[in-house]
Order: C-alpha cells, then structure tokens, then sequence
C-alpha cells in the first residue's frame, strides 16, 4: 500500500502535506488493497437489508467502520450490531448513550434503525461511503508516521462540519468534547493540563469557551466554518504538540544521562 510521505515534524511537515495532498491522496487511492476494498462495497452493499447482513461480510464491514474511523471495532460484531439496530431516535439508543459521537454518525448513515429502507438501497450510498472511507484511512496512513498531522487533517473536516450544524453552541461544544481527536487538538492547542477531562462537563466547556476566546479573539465555534480559523488553530495546535514531544524527548535525555553517571 501507499505509504505518504511525511517529511519534518510539526508545522514543517504539516505544509508540505498540504501541499503534496492532491498528488498523495491520488496515488493512495489507486493502492491495489484500497482498490479492491472499494469496488467489493460498491458490488455488494446494495444487497445489505439489516445490520446482521452487514456484520456478517468482513468486507462490508471493513469499509464501513473505516469511513467513520472505527477500525478497531472490526471484531466487535454482536456490538457494532447492537448500535445500527438501535438507531439514534430513541433517547437511551445506545448510540446515543455512547461518548464517542462517531456510533451517531455511523448509526444515521446506514438507517437500519430508524428508516423502513436502509440507506443502502440508495444508488448514492456506496459512493458516500467510499469517498469517506478514503478520505480516513489516508489519514491513518499520515497518522502511522505522525499521529498529530492525522489529528489536524482531522480537524479540518469534522470542526467545519460542526461549525455549520443547526444547534446551540453548547451542543457544539458538546461534540467537540464527544470526539477524543478533536478534544486532543484543543486542549493541546490551548494548553490545557491533563486533569482537565475531570472537570464537570459544563466547566469544561466555560473553560474552552475562555481560552479560544483569549487564543482566538472569538469564543464561538461558528468562527471554524471560516477554513482560516482552523488553520489557525491548527498551526497553534501543532506548534504545541512539537513542543510537548520536545520536552518528553529532553527529559528522557536528561534522565539516560544521569544514569551514565
């Protein structure tokens, strides 16, 4: 498979990525395993009726969790069932009582809960699926030589998505805090100590609220439909994970040279 190239660390590496996109994601795409994961869905989920239907074909299976980044879940069968079958209109779904807003995401796409015709009938489907699936595993591709691009590639798309959502801000924020990768971007970018996550939910989001404000000069997430303001943020959140690996990296020297003596 295609390995991208990923050249420096932190803002450096983060440019030239951008600027190799198009050419890199292309020839990823074109890789003989990704080929053949695409054109089997494509095939074969227009017959795919019920959640069991989907579990049971690995195939189907692999693509699906990968257009929503939940490939470790491959082997989750009687789970991953339980969430589609359950559908997102019920309150106490148990997509819906999940921290990981992903399980909502991937349980509306297919509808085997919700919908008398699950969106795998639809012609468009495959394509949405794949186009998605794509975009993600290039983006574990990126991650398997440096995890903070693929956080930040990640940013890119699902913070503008939430940006445009028609709900309240706190709801935003809500979702921000659902999603380990982008809460991850934020409170690296805005320097905010491990222990935060222990906070009560609503301090969490007053305290994010301060910070972006201060880092930002705006506390509001609709600023992210804006592709500059992520930039922004990202480059910040980059600049700050360098550093933190630097630190990591200088106290494991330090600590190495102390017992040489």
């Amino acid at each position: 498979m295609y390995q991208p190239m990923v050249v420096g660390t932190g803002l450096t590496a983060w440019t030239l990525l951008k600027q190799t996109m198009d050419t890199q994601t292309a020839a990823f795409e074109k890789s003989p395993e990704i080929v053949s994961d695409v054109e089997y869905f494509a095939e074969n989920i227009g017959n795919v009726e019920t959640a069991e239907d989907l579990v049971s074909d690995y195939r189907l299976m692999k693509v699906a969790l990968g257009a929503f980044s939940l490939d470790d879940d491959i082997h989750n069968k009687f789970f991953v069932q339980n969430i589609l079958e359950q559908g997102v209109e019920a309150d106490d779904a148990l997509a819906n009582r999940m921290a990981d807003n992903r399980y909502v995401e991937i349980t509306e796409a297919f509808g085997f809960g919700d919908l008398e015709v699950p969106n795998t009938k639809d012609p468009e489907f495959a394509n949405q699926i794949i186009d998605a699936f794509n975009e993600r595993q290039f983006e574990a591709a990126v991650g398997n030589m440096d995890q903070s691009l693929r956080l930040a590639l990640n940013a890119e798309r699902e913070l503008a998505k939430i940006a445009n959502d028609d709900v309240s801000e706190n709801t935003m924020w809500y979702s921000i805090l659902g999603s380990e990768p982008l809460r991850s971007v934020f409170e690296t970018a805005l320097g905010l100590p491990d222990s935060f996550g222990s906070l009560d939910i609503d301090r969490q989001v007053d305290e994010l609220r301060k910070r972006t404000e201060s880092f930002m000069g705006d506390s509001e997430i609709a600023q992210f439909s804006d592709p500059a303001a992520i930039e922004k943020l990202n480059q910040r959140y980059l600049l700050m994970a360098q550093i933190d690996t630097f630190q990591v990296q200088s106290s494991g020297q330090i600590a190495l040279q102390l017992l040489q003596f």
